[in-house]
This record gives C-alpha cells, structure tokens and sequence, in this order.
C-alpha cells in the first residue's frame, strides 16, 4: 500500500496545528434584531444582573450610550459606589503616569475628554491638533469678528475654556515626563 503523502505530525499529536480541524466554528449573532453581525461584546440586560446580551461593536455602542450605571441610587449610594469603582482602578490610573499609557486610552479626565469634544478632535489627538482646531474656531467666533454677537461670545469663552484646560493638562505631562 503506498502513502499518499508526508504526515506533518511525525507521530505526536501535540505537534499539529490549533485550530486545524475541519468542524464548522460557531458564531453568536449579535442579539440585535436584524443585524448578523458576529455578538462577540457581552452587556449586562440589568444592573447587578448575570444575564447578558451579546451584540456587535455598533449595536454595543449603542446601548451603552444610553446605560446609567448609577440608575436607581440617590446621591449618596452613588457616590459611594463611583469612590469603591475609584478604589479598585487605582493600580490603572497609577500606570498611566508612569508612560505605560497613552492619550484615548484612559489617561485623560473627562474635563480634557469634554474638552476635546468642544473642539471636534477624538481623545487621542495630540496638542498640536488640539493648538490647530482651537485656533480655526475661535477664528470664526472671536467677539472682534462678530461683535455684538451673543451666541459668538458663548461659543468663543467655550472654546477658550477647553484649551486652558487641555493646555494645562498638557503641561502637567511635560512636568511629570
């Protein structure tokens, strides 16, 4: 009887590929109406609950815009449970000064997150995007420009506000780098 062909396994199992067998794997759609999209990004259906939904990134998104973590707690317990969730993430934020971490991945506070948003860049834009955007906005919205302008006026102290605050976060980094 001849061979066919060379075994590539030479006789130990543990030598052949992961993943190399010819079964179908099987996907989870996104639990999303509609949408076949593989649901690989698992959200809580209720607060403090075990049961999940699985959706696709758009659709995860989605409904986590409008998720309320604090839902149902009044001040106090609110507060208490952001200070604990502060507590146990203290080891992230204490990695992040030690340049382990960049901008858009969690280093920067939601006042330079809210800043950004004024400005129309994303979380990860650098200083000289930020310098950029602000000086093309404010441009368009400066009291000198459109004077007498009341909704110019608001829209250029907005614009102002966000880049003190970017520019002094930015200065912090230079400080601690």
């Amino acid at each position: 009887m001849a061979r066919q062909g060379r075994s590539t396994d030479w006789g130990f199992p543990r030598w052949r590929g992961y993943g190399s067998g010819r079964e179908a794997a099987e996907v989870r759609l996104c639990d999303r109406a509609g949408c076949n999209n593989p649901g690989n990004c698992p959200a809580p259906k209720s607060p403090n609950s075990p049961d999940r939904w699985y959706f696709c990134e758009k659709h995860a998104a989605e409904y986590n815009a409008g998720w309320n973590y604090f839902e149902g707690l009044d001040k106090e317990e609110a507060e208490q449970r952001e200070q604990a969730e502060r507590r146990t993430s203290r080891e992230y934020r204490e990695a992040s000064w030690q340049a382990w971490a960049g901008p858009g991945d969690g280093s920067r506070s939601r006042d330079e997150l809210r800043a950004l948003e004024v400005l129309g860049l994303d979380p990860d834009a650098d200083f000289e995007a930020v310098r950029k955007a602000w000086r093309t906005k404010a441009k368009l919205v400066h009291p000198d420009v459109r004077p007498g302008d009341a909704a110019a006026a608001e829209e250029f102290q907005k614009l102002q506000l966000s880049y003190e605050v970017l520019r002094a976060a930015e200065e912090r980094r230079e400080w601690k780098g």
